[in-house]
């Protein structure tokens, strides 16, 4: 099904709303950057982990090699708060399975090159998030790493 001018949008308001939704910066991608920088540790925004693999993670420490995915429920399907669209929905539900998918394999391939990966979903306390991010680049600095995140 597609919408005005041949978009996959429903309508030219939802085109609209959706081409306003942010890829990076968003309020809880902020409030944990802020968390974790009040920690004290420091990291990259908005970078692929491996050069090779064309994904992105929010928060890269790239010598501790831990990365953070700050997770949208509807996006990636929060099996406590993602809701099913009422418009599109057949599209919008292939959307998030092919989202989950992705993240998978993305976790995957970033733990076979020796990742640590975090997946925080956008509800969480951005406190506890940062303190379960400073935990691993601890970890994995403790085993080798820099010693400074």
């Amino acid at each position: 099904m597609t919408g005005p001018l041949g978009s996959w949008a429903s309508s030219d308001a939802a085109r609209a709303t959706m081409r306003a939704n942010r890829s990076r910066d968003t309020k809880p991608e902020l409030a944990l950057r802020r968390a974790v920088h009040a920690l004290g540790l420091r990291y990259r925004v908005s970078v692929r982990p491996l050069p090779s693999l064309r994904r992105t993670a929010d928060l890269v420490f790239p010598r501790a090699k831990v990365a953070v995915f700050l997770d949208g429920c509807f996006w990636h399907g929060c099996p406590n708060h993602h809701t099913l669209a009422a418009t599109n929905s057949e599209y919008w539900q292939e959307k998030v399975r092919r989202n989950r998918e992705r993240d998978r394999d993305t976790s995957r391939r970033l733990a076979e090159a020796g990742w640590i990966v975090l997946r925080i979903w956008e509800h969480e306390d951005p406190g506890e998030a940062a303190l379960k991010v400073a935990e691993a680049v601890k970890a994995q600095l403790g085993r080798g790493g820099c010693a400074t995140p």
